[in-house]
């Protein structure tokens, strides 16, 4: 099976999948001090996006940067504060084998978030 990078963003704080929400991919050199801008893309009705991430022979080993704009995506349901907590969540990850599933998930609120490799 060939490797693939894929990510979903769950709002935790309605219980529901985050809808277009914009999502950056990036990838880092080895000191992690350059980066390169792979794709940008935004999740769906389900949370998810409709094509992996990274896959064939994109899909390489390295250090790579999701960021997530959670910020906006919040704000388009509330009223508007003057600086929202959490706006541009980046999450830095390693890929280490070429020939993996990595599956990078986003679970959030306004308030908090977390991740995992999920599968």
């Amino acid at each position: 099976m060939a490797g693939r990078l894929t990510t979903h963003v769950l709002d935790t704080a309605r219980g529901r999948p985050a809808s277009d929400v914009l999502i950056e991919l990036w990838q880092l050199d080895e000191q992690g001090e350059r980066r390169r801008l792979v794709t940008t893309t935004r999740t769906n009705a389900d949370g998810r996006t409709d094509a992996p991430l990274l896959e064939g022979a994109d899909f390489v080993a390295g250090v790579y940067e999701l960021v997530f704009a959670v910020g906006p995506y919040f704000a388009a349901d509330a009223a508007p504060t003057s600086l929202p907590f959490l706006d541009y969540v980046p999450v830095r990850f390693g890929i280490a084998d070429g020939g993996s599933h990595y599956h990078v998930p986003l679970l959030v609120s306004p308030w908090s978030y977390s991740t995992y490799r999920g599968s």
